[in-house]
């Protein structure tokens, strides 16, 4: 799996300041950065500070807010003078090593505290979000200066799998995050004027954490990777690569709606995955919305699935949208029937589920 880390923030930081010191000896105060309202300046300072942010996130281990510090580019009172441009630069590499160096260092399972959208990222989140920061800045910079800039068409199909997953796919992805962050047209798409960061939902349980799929990581489930988790011996069950494959046939066509994906079951204790569980789809038009799981066989017996399906019924119900979950499984499949009453749900009669039963199948429901 291709994966986004220390070395991917280096090379992306690299690439940007071999650019810009070619044109060190130009006024970038004077120069307004693309369609940003910010000149060229101030805009290579947010970049640093944005490295340098998210670096202190992870090596904090922040979870309630940002780590309340800053850095200043405009000199102190011990009498360091204020940096020019090639000084604005050696800063932005500075900050980018200590990005890759605190993502290197930080364990998988590390979340620490963004805003956008559920309150965490993990290393590879932070990462991403740096090269981000990185590519669209040197953009806006290098559109102020007149410069030819476009970073790599793979990194950026991996940034926009990653961060964007609720935008479909193009064959250009450079062009693609432009548009998705409001610097440029797509034909056949309207103009996009907000954005938002879309790391990937994290529900907690008692024992276990369920990991939203980022369509990268379903990418590589799909084609026998791992997803970029530590699976238990015999793991992921087929099921859950099935489901990931739909993921990826959702997020090409640009119907993908990720909290209403897939989720990786990981065990606290040791940060092992030991199955999968996610929606068959977004709510329907009464608010019903069911649910599919599987584990790895090493895994079952523990009460997991039972968890698992609790934890993400529990999170559905609190949805607006949603009226009750269901589940179906096979009448003669009698351990998940077993888990499905365990975690709450009856069998249903009525609503298309006649005698509790849907194509030959048991239909069970849990309501709000």
């Amino acid at each position: 799996m291709r994966t986004l880390g220390g070395e991917q923030v280096e090379e992306a930081v690299a690439g940007a300041v071999a650019l810009l010191r070619t044109a060190t000896d130009r006024d970038w105060r004077a120069t307004r950065a693309g369609r940003l309202d910010w000149d060229c300046r101030y805009t290579a300072e947010h970049v640093a500070s944005e490295l340098i942010a998210n670096a202190g996130q992870l090596a904090g281990r922040a979870t309630e807010a940002y780590v309340p510090f800053m850095i200043t580019l405009d000199g102190s009172e011990d009498g360091l003078a204020p940096a020019d441009n090639e000084g604005v630069l050696q800063v932005m590499e500075t900050t980018g090593a200590l990005l890759a160096a605190a993502v290197r260092t930080t364990p998988r399972e590390v979340r620490a505290f963004h805003p956008f959208p559920f309150r965490s990222a993990d290393r590879e989140g932070f990462a991403a979000m740096g090269i981000t920061e990185v590519f669209l800045h040197t953009h806006d910079i290098a559109e102020g200066l007149g410069l030819a800039y476009e970073p790599p068409a793979e990194r950026c199909a991996d940034l926009l799998a990653r961060l964007f997953p609720h935008v479909r796919p193009d064959t250009d992805p450079w062009r693609t995050l432009l548009w998705a962050t409001g610097r440029g047209d797509l034909p056949g798409r309207a103009p996009v004027t907000g954005w938002r960061w879309r790391n990937n939902l994290v529900i907690p349980a008692e024992r276990l954490t369920l990991q939203g799929l980022t369509p990268a990581a379903a990418t590589d489930l799909a084609a026998g990777g791992d997803g970029g988790f530590a699976w238990i011996d015999g793991g992921p069950f087929q099921g859950t690569r099935d489901a990931a494959g739909m993921l990826v046939k959702a997020y090409e066509t640009g119907v993908h709606r990720p909290v209403w994906g897939v989720f990786v079951l990981v065990r606290r204790e040791d940060g092992r995955a030991v199955g999968g569980i996610g929606f068959h789809g977004v709510p329907d038009e009464k608010g019903r919305v069911e649910i599919g799981y599987d584990l790895v066989e090493a895994a079952r017996g523990n009460g997991y699935a039972t968890e698992g399906l609790r934890a993400l019924s529990d999170w559905a119900l609190g949805r607006e949208a949603v009226t009750s979950v269901r589940a179906t499984t096979e009448p003669e499949n009698t351990a998940s029937q077993a888990v499905i009453a365990r975690a709450g749900f009856v069998r249903i009669t009525g609503d298309g589920a006649e005698d509790g039963e849907d194509g030959g199948q048991f239909v069970y429901e849990l309501r709000r």
